[in-house]
């Protein structure tokens, strides 16, 4: 039998902040209280530090194919980065083709992390169409595999984007499955429109990415996936929530009971649209969709996070380098590999900028950032808190560190950082995974291919699920 017992630290879950010991045996935490016994226990000393659960990351591309080209972080470099900035779980998706079986594209993301991860991992699977194969095949991937988060994108005309009837028909199986449906909403018939006038026009630099998905775009679809789920009666929840129009919708619809969450991302918190403005095809580095949104916006989005009008921070981590990868679209902006590097930033923005600057609680902080993730998709309370029976995943930071991230110092394989420069309070110090440091003194201990892959519940399943409660939030 492992045993460690964490001491002196500050506890902080959704629910309390208070000071105590946590004893963890064969990686799970057996006992939570003052003055736990020690025996046969390696002491952890957290003085300084809150001790969080881990983060639960709800949204990655790790690996993942795009635009003629493939993200350079995998599951490898990117959970080591994942786990350096205090997240010990990740949700990825599975990208379908049409007319092929659900299980070859579940089946290639388990042959691309096996092996590699180095935290725990599940995966969300796409759904670009709903023929007889795929509906009858669809029940068994959520039974057997554990997927229960179906992702369908309104976006990216004839590449990933499905028509409104397949929406329709992945909600009305969603809500017999006990499935939880995700959009990308943004209207991708009118954007492909506007994109094409634009290059006609002579319009390349990428500015024009965001000027040609405006947020009219993205609240149009994002109300039109709200009343489909309304008819069906499902739950919906709204991927990478980048503007008020967007923010909005979701607010009224949960005023009305309905079931819909909403994610945002940190970079819409922090950066804003005149970052894909800067000379010499820098402003490529900022390409990703929905885009950049006018600065106004992040105070919105802040607003929304307090209020409970959004509820879950995904990094949307989607890497590809500057240099022969984000080039590609010199002269055509269409053709820059859309993403961004975010999953090692996450944990320390949402504090540094939230819980620092008075915009949110340290409760609400672990809520948004682990806890309401862990619910949603069907993992709590294995994940997403500390409390007896969970997994000991935990987080020692230390709040009173002041540093600058920069590509220079990031665990990323990508070539920049999205947030260079900018200075942030705070600092995971050591991070465990079901009771194994993978982070130590801010040095990585883990090992590549500890991380399990996680079988999920249904939605709703779980006593403590949202799908329980009244649904409440709005955005000022």
């Amino acid at each position: 039998m492992t045993r460690k017992l964490i001491r002196n630290g500050v506890i902080v879950t959704a629910a309390d902040t208070y000071k105590g010991d946590i004893l963890i045996e064969n990686g799970v935490i057996t006992a939570i209280g003052l003055d736990l016994p020690a025996a046969g226990a390696e002491i952890i000393d957290a003085s300084g530090c809150y001790v969080f659960p881990g983060g639960v990351d709800p949204h990655t591309h790790l690996d993942m194919p795009f635009g003629g080209t493939v993200t350079v972080d995998d599951f490898e470099s990117g959970t080591i980065a994942a786990a350096f900035g205090g997240t010990t779980t990740v949700i990825d998706f599975c990208l379908t083709s049409k007319g092929e079986p659900l299980g070859k594209a579940v089946d290639i993301w388990h042959a691309k992390s096996r092996d590699k991860a180095v935290i725990d991992y599940g995966f969300h699977l796409m759904v670009s169409e709903l023929s007889d194969a795929v509906l009858e095949e669809l029940p068994q991937m959520i039974e057997n595999e554990g997927i229960t988060s179906l992702k369908v994108f309104m976006a990216y005309k004839n590449t990933f984007q499905a028509d409104d009837g397949t929406l329709f028909k992945t909600l009305q199986m969603a809500k017999q499955e006990g499935a939880l449906v995700m959009v990308h909403a943004e209207n991708g018939d009118v954007i492909e429109y506007l994109v094409e006038q634009a290059l006609e026009a002579g319009q390349t630099d990428p500015i024009y990415h965001a000027l040609t998905r405006p947020p009219e775009l993205e609240g149009e679809a994002t109300g039109r996936a709200i009343y489909l789920t309304e008819l069906t009666g499902a739950q919906l929840y709204v991927v990478h929530v980048t503007c008020a129009e967007a923010a909005l919708k979701i607010a009224e619809a949960r005023k009305k009971g309905l079931r819909i969450y909403g994610e945002t991302c940190p970079q819409y918190l922090v950066l804003d649209q005149s970052y894909l403005e800067k000379p010499d095809f820098e402003g490529a580095k900022y390409v990703w969709s929905p885009p950049l949104r006018e600065a106004w916006n992040q105070e919105v989005l802040w607003s929304a996070l307090a209020s409970g009008g959004l509820q879950t921070l995904g990094s949307d981590q989607c890497s590809f380098n500057f240099k022969g990868q984000k080039e590609l679209g010199r002269g055509d902006f269409s053709k820059i590999p859309n993403g961004g590097p975010t999953i090692e930033d996450r944990f320390t923005l949402l504090y540094s900028e939230g819980v620092e600057k008075g915009r949110l609680t340290l409760n609400q902080f672990v809520d948004i950032v682990s806890t309401t993730s862990a619910k949603l998709f069907g993992l709590f309370p294995r994940k997403g808190t500390i409390a007896v029976g969970s997994d000991a995943d935990i987080v020692l930071f230390d709040p009173s560190v002041t540093r600058t991230l920069s590509a220079e110092t990031h665990h990323m394989k990508v070539d920049y950082s999205a947030f260079e420069g900018m200075e942030v309070k705070g600092e995971p110090v050591s991070v465990l995974s079901r009771g194994e440091f993978v982070i130590r003194d801010k040095r990585f201990v883990g090992q590549a291919g500890r991380g399990q892959y996680l079988r999920r519940s249904r939605f709703g399943e779980s006593a403590a699920s949202p799908a329980a409660a009244q649904p409440s939030g709005s955005v000022s």
